[in-house]
């Protein structure tokens, strides 16, 4: 008897250690993925906090600096569908670790920019890989954490996102303002290539990961229900990019703070967008669409706020905090939608998600600048962001409506 039960409790135990075990691979892939999509929010959202600091260094306007963001802007635009369709055959693991090294060396030349020119070009290089990398991670990711939860998978690879705007972006701010804006490129590049090694050692090299014809990740972007939910990522959250592309100058010229207060502003920003990730990436696998009505619809209320009485610096603080929180909460039902849509290519999927929003990137920034630009004030960018915004709501609204109806 007591042989059996010592052998009984030993197979618990052996069965509690491989239990564990597989958690803790599961927890370092997860986290190798993270890492990696901290470096790249890193690399996109500190190109805005460090605006000034090249604008001043190439002697340029801060409205032409918003061509380098613009120029990343399009490279994930094109990159994600382009090197996603390219590489459809290639494994999961093998494609994350060709898109680091692409990002890494688009960084480190990012830093050796001597004009506006080159630096758009290096900053285009530096966006190819996002999308792919987003679209490979959630795949990645929802394969790891089982069916069901493909909201929380996709939320899990933004957080790392996310929470480059709390820590990596205020920093590498920081940095380019104590030793300069080249100084930040460089940090970012090698802290991709850290990156790049968590993803060589932790990615399981296994067949489940491999890619799939080419045929099936093509005939999902013959649907147009694949293509009115992309636009109303690319208009919905503009917003997003109309405030953070000018957080720098809201600091500074309009509540006339000192610019050390710049990267708390930027770590406000990322907080809200860490706890609406959060919170939308739950919301996303339990309804339909209420994340993104909720979502889109409080940030209105934000926008508005900010607009009209961001020169208070309590205001403009929470409001940034706000815009952050209520937008981050509609992105993963975007990328639910979209993975229901065409179950057949979620890799696509997940890549077309970071494409819209980095035509939302390119779009709120453009926006910002267009209103900045025509004497309205700075605070007309949150105006900007309030109509692009507003634009993909109604037509969210009205295809979810004919849905219904259908």
């Amino acid at each position: 008897m007591h042989e059996k039960a010592y052998a009984a409790e030993c197979e618990a135990v052996e069965i509690h250690c491989t239990k564990e075990s597989e958690a803790e691979k599961r927890g370092r892939t997860l986290f190798a993925l993270a890492l990696g999509s901290f470096c790249i929010g890193t690399s996109e959202f500190a190109s805005m906090g460090i605006l000034q600091l090249f604008a001043s260094d190439l002697d340029i306007s801060i409205p032409r600096a918003t061509h380098a963001v613009t120029a990343y802007a399009f490279g994930v635009v094109i990159g994600a569908p382009v090197l996603t369709l390219a590489a459809a055959r290639l494994n999961r693991r093998t494609l994350l670790l060709v898109l680091m090294a692409v990002f890494a060396a688009g960084n480190l030349l990012s830093a050796a920019a001597t004009h506006i020119g080159m630096l758009a070009v290096a900053r285009f290089i530096s966006g190819l890989p996002q999308g792919a990398y987003f679209g490979a991670g959630a795949f990645l990711a929802s394969y790891i954490v089982g069916p069901g939860a493909s909201g929380k998978a996709f939320a899990f690879v933004m957080t790392g996102l996310t929470i480059a705007t709390i820590f990596g972006s205020p920093l590498a701010t920081f940095l380019g303002q104590t030793l300069g804006w080249r100084e930040t490129y460089i940090a970012v590049g090698v802290l991709a290539l850290l990156a790049l090694a968590a993803l060589w050692a932790w990615v399981p090299e296994n067949e489940a990961l491999n890619g799939g014809p080419l045929k099936q990740e093509l005939a999902a972007l013959r649907k147009p229900s694949v293509w009115v939910m992309m636009s109303v990522a690319a208009l919905g959250v503009g917003s997003i990019f109309a405030v953070y592309t000018f957080i720098g100058p809201f600091v500074t010229d309009v509540v006339r703070l000192n610019a050390s207060a710049i990267p708390v502003a930027l770590a406000l920003f990322g907080i809200g967008m860490t706890l609406g990730n959060a919170a939308g990436g739950h919301i996303a696998d339990k309804h339909d669409a209420m994340g993104l009505i909720l979502g889109f619809g409080s940030a209105l209320v934000v926008l508005a706020l900010l607009a009209l009485f961001g020169h208070s610096v309590w205001v403009l603080m929470l409001s940034l905090f706000g815009v952050g929180a209520t937008m981050m909460g509609a992105i993963p039902t975007i990328q639910v939608r979209l993975t229901a849509l065409a179950p057949e290519a979620a890799t696509l999927m997940g890549a077309m998600n970071l494409a819209s929003l980095n035509v939302a990137n390119a779009l709120g920034a453009w926006a910002g600048a267009l209103a900045i630009g025509a004497g309205w004030g700075l605070l007309s960018a949150a105006w900007a962001g309030f109509a692009l915004t507003l634009a993909g709501l109604l037509v969210f609204a009205a295809t979810f409506r004919a849905r219904m109806m259908g």
